[in-house]
């Protein structure tokens, strides 16, 4: 499949993170979202399409009010979320940046991704 709306650079404020200090302090974390399916013969009507505005919505009730450990864990969360409450949706590719991950060394950012498809609901 070849179509897809994509949400990139979502911006949030959370408390991920296995560390006490990333809990108690929290940190910025990005998220991008593919969201495939296929609009191509679409009649201009967004019941047909994917309501990016309802998928921003659940990321950033997932991001900020949810608490995760692991950014993996998170980003399986979304991608689940997003296939189960649009249905269009064939395939998701999700990636959560931490780009202020406590690492020792310069980086420019760490993220974990998932591609998840619906009919297998896999990677």
């Amino acid at each position: 499949m070849n179509s897809r709306v994509v949400l990139q650079g979502l911006e949030f404020f959370a408390r991920h993170g296995v560390f006490a200090a990333e809990t108690e302090l929290g940190a910025r974390f990005v998220v991008d979202a593919e969201l495939h399916y296929p609009f191509a013969d679409l009649n201009d009507d967004l019941s047909g399409a994917v309501n990016y505005a309802e998928a921003y919505a659940l990321i950033a009730q997932l991001v900020t009010q949810e608490r995760f450990d692991l950014i993996e864990t998170l980003a399986a969360r979304i991608a689940r979320g997003l296939l189960a409450a649009h249905l269009p949706l064939q395939r998701v590719t999700v990636r959560v940046h931490k780009p202020a991950a406590p690492v020792a060394g310069i980086f420019r950012d760490i993220y974990a991704e998932l591609t998840l498809d619906r009919e297998t609901q896999s990677a």
